[in-house]
Formats: structure tokens, C-alpha cells, sequence
């Protein structure tokens, strides 16, 4: 009997321990199951996210091979002979030629002298003074001059007409060339004498040298201070049918006079002027 008591316990334990079992084998194939379908899902996701960061970089280098527009800060920190895209405002046309437009231009911010940029003589009709317009074209410098060239463009909604801001107690400043090309003011300024070609003290030179003629560039020293800096009458911005042509062929040694003009700039400052008035 005990015998058979003992025989019925092995029995029973031996099926415990074979339930047991499988109950351990199916638990092991769920786990797995688990794992196997968590790590498919991470793959997925990982695929997923490698295919979004990589469409996010070839957005980011087709967006870095566009040249954005820039402010006058980025334009003035771009190195030279670099692509530049500007928004700026026409305030001067200074020729048009076998279809090439040079102007002067300015924002809120500082001025963009652009040379000899693509223009059609219809378009250059178009460019009044306040005109906005976006200009891509390659910053250059010529004897100190700093330029846009090879430029295009195209006109776009907005108007701005600057105001000269005076510039007298700059001149002979090294700060004066971070104005460069604006539109400026010079005041309570004295013509002082130009030597002609015959050595003769006179008001103005044609050219120069005095070696040119009436329709040629006008030269006139004028000084503050007592220093005396060079002006000129650019003759493709301002003919000699032009107002201040006129009034700088009429000054006179000694007159004190006002000035407006742009800031421009020819191996050192070298100012276009548009109005000359004898104030005394």
C-alpha cells in the first residue's frame, strides 16, 4: 500500500513537472515573439527616422546652395568677388548703355552703388527715384570703390526716398568710408583755388587736370576746418544742362557753400555732387 502511495506521488509530480514545462516553453515563445516584434518595431522607426534626417539634409544643402537676401550688415561682412542678393532702392540713375543700367541705391541701412547691370532700355524708364528693386549680382571693388557687378534684377513692391545725412564732421575720419555711396550732406564749406592747366588759380577744373571741356566731369576743392577735400560733378549723372553743373561753372573763390551728393569713392573719398548752394 505504501508502495503503491509512493508510486501514485512520483506519478502525480512527474505530470506537475511536465505541465511545468510547457508552461515554461510557451512563455519563453511569447517572450520571444515580444522581443522579435519590439525590435521589428524599432528597426521601422529607425528606418523612418534615417529617411526624414536624410530628406531634412538634402533640404538643408539645397537651401545652402541658394543665396538668400541679405541685410546690409551680411552685404558689408561678404568677401569680395562672393554672390550677393540685395533689396535696395534706387535713388540716382547715373547711365544706361548697350543695355546695362549703373545707379545708386540705398536702404534704411546703407547704399549699394550697382554697376553696369543688365537693363533694358524699357526697364531703365521703369527706375524712378524710390523704386525698390532686388539686385543679384558679385561684390567687387575698383580703386577703392565697393560694387555690385554683374548684376540682374527685377522690381518688386515698396518705396524709399532717402535723406542726405550730413557728413561735414566726418570728412578726413576713417569712419566716413563706413558710409560709403549714401546719399550725404557737406555744409559751411569754402571753394578753395584749382590750378588750371596754365597754373592759374580758378573755382573748377573740366577733368581732373583742366583737360577737358565743357560737357567733361567739373572738379572743385572746397574746405572745413582747414582741410580741403576734392568734389566732383559726375558728368553721366549730372550734364551740363543740369542745375548744379551750372552753379559749380558759377562759383567763385572763397564762396562758402552746401552740398548734396553720393558718397562715392576713387582711391579715397571722392564725392559725386548733385547740388552746390552759395549760402554766403
Amino acid at each position: 500500500m505504501k508502495k503503491l502511495s509512493v508510486v501514485l506521488v512520483a506519478a502525480s509530480m512527474a505530470m506537475a513537472l511536465s505541465a511545468c514545462a510547457q508552461t515554461g516553453s510557451e512563455d519563453v515563445a511569447v517572450s520571444s515573439e515580444v522581443v522579435a516584434s519590439s525590435e521589428t518595431s524599432s528597426e521601422a522607426a529607425s528606418s523612418e527616422a534615417s529617411s526624414e534626417a536624410s530628406t531634412e539634409v538634402s533640404s538643408e544643402v539645397a537651401q545652402e546652395g541658394e543665396v538668400a537676401v541679405m541685410t546690409y550688415e551680411e552685404y558689408a561682412a561678404a568677401a569680395l568677388d562672393t554672390e550677393v542678393v540685395v533689396e535696395t532702392y534706387v535713388q540716382a540713375k547715373q547711365s544706361w548703355w548697350e543695355d546695362k543700367a549703373t545707379l545708386y541705391t540705398q536702404d534704411e541701412n546703407g547704399a549699394y552703388f550697382i554697376y553696369e547691370m543688365a537693363c533694358s532700355a524699357e526697364d531703365y524708364e521703369k527706375l524712378t527715384v524710390g523704386t525698390k528693386i532686388r539686385v543679384t549680382g558679385y561684390k567687387s571693388e575698383w580703386a577703392g570703390e565697393v560694387e555690385i557687378i554683374d548684376g540682374t534684377f527685377e522690381i518688386i513692391e515698396g518705396n524709399y526716398v532717402a535723406e542726405a545725412e550730413d557728413m561735414t564732421a566726418l570728412l578726413g575720419s576713417e569712419e566716413l568710408i563706413n558710409h560709403q555711396n549714401k546719399l550725404v550732406s557737406f555744409k559751411g564749406m569754402t571753394v578753395e583755388a584749382s590750378k588750371d592747366a596754365n597754373g592759374n588759380d580758378v573755382a573748377f577744373l573740366y577733368n581732373w587736370d583742366g583737360s577737358g571741356e565743357d560737357g567733361n566731369d567739373l572738379y572743385f576743392n572746397a574746405s572745413v576746418n582747414g582741410a580741403t577735400y576734392n568734389f566732383t560733378v559726375e558728368s553721366y549723372l549730372c550734364d551740363n544742362t543740369t542745375d548744379v553743373y551750372a552753379a559749380v561753372k558759377n562759383l567763385q573763390i572763397g564762396d562758402t557753400i552746401d552740398m548734396e551728393g553720393f558718397l562715392y569713392w576713387y582711391e579715397g573719398v571722392n564725392p559725386h555732387i548733385t547740388s552746390v548752394t552759395v549760402v554766403q
